[in-house]
């Protein structure tokens, strides 16, 4: 080797980090800004099933070929049961893909920064709502906190809600339909919620002076959380859940 190109090979080993490829195009990324897999496709590791004991132990949430299914066909008799996420988390985003048959009634939805209360079985913390019966509602920000109860996004006083309040035209896909997946992108940043169902931002909210009073300090919910997959009280739904990935901001 020549005199030059031992002096270059030399020059770029202290200008290029270590295990570096040339290729590449960004530098000493870091890790905390990669989305990360928060399910292994494999079991419900790193989750946990809540809900009122005897909801609990009909194993509504299992794993089967990659996804987290919860079925209820056939079974409406049961309360709220969730599926949470075991880890505390605050300014994140959220990537995941679902599906759902559309001759079943019934409700989901994906808390985030919410907490539940074991000894009186009570859900408070913001809600992303599933709705395959009313599907313009998927997306849309429900509040489950006690003294709240209702929709902050778009505003309402209570839980009644129309399609005629809502204005965004996402697209829908039910699975009995075709094969195509809901992809849903949910970025939580300080007070403000941002969703996109399929490419489409179906709820911008800006929760300042909502999310950080004093009720949701209280619950300790709205700012500060966990997520959590829910079925609603007396659905009957079929729901897969995959490809869960979160970033932490």
């Amino acid at each position: 080797m020549s005199i030059k190109l031992v002096t270059l090979s030399l020059f770029l080993s202290f200008i290029i980090p270590s295990g570096y490829n040339l290729n590449d195009t960004v530098f000493n990324e870091n890790p905390k800004n990669h989305f990360k897999d928060i399910f292994n496709g494999k079991n419900l590791k790193g989750w946990k099933v809540y809900g009122w004991e005897e909801d609990v132990q009909k194993n509504y949430w299992n794993v089967d070929e990659g996804s987290i299914v919860c079925n209820t066909v056939g079974n409406k008799d049961h309360k709220a049961v969730w599926l949470f996420y075991e880890k505390e988390l605050e300014n994140f985003e959220l990537k995941l893909k679902f599906q759902t048959q559309r001759n079943l009634s019934g409700n989901s939805g994906i808390q985030i920064r919410s907490r539940y209360n074991t000894k009186n079985h009570d859900m408070n913390g913001p809600q992303i709502d599933i709705h395959p019966p009313n599907p313009f509602r998927t997306g849309l920000l429900y509040d489950e906190s006690d003294g709240y109860n209702r929709w902050l996004f778009p505003n309402m006083p209570n839980s009644a809600i129309s399609k005629d309040k809502v204005n965004h035209n996402a697209p829908f896909y039910y699975a009995d339909d075709q094969l195509n997946w809901n992809e849903l992108h949910i970025i939580c940043n300080g007070t403000n919620i941002k969703t996109i169902l399929n490419g489409v931002t179906v709820t911008n909210f800006n929760g300042k002076g909502i999310l950080d009073d004093t009720t949701h300090q209280e619950q300790k919910v709205g700012m500060k959380g966990k997520i959590a997959l829910q079925v609603h009280a007396g659905s009957e739904l079929l729901m897969r859940f995959k490809d869960i990935q979160l970033k932490k901001l």
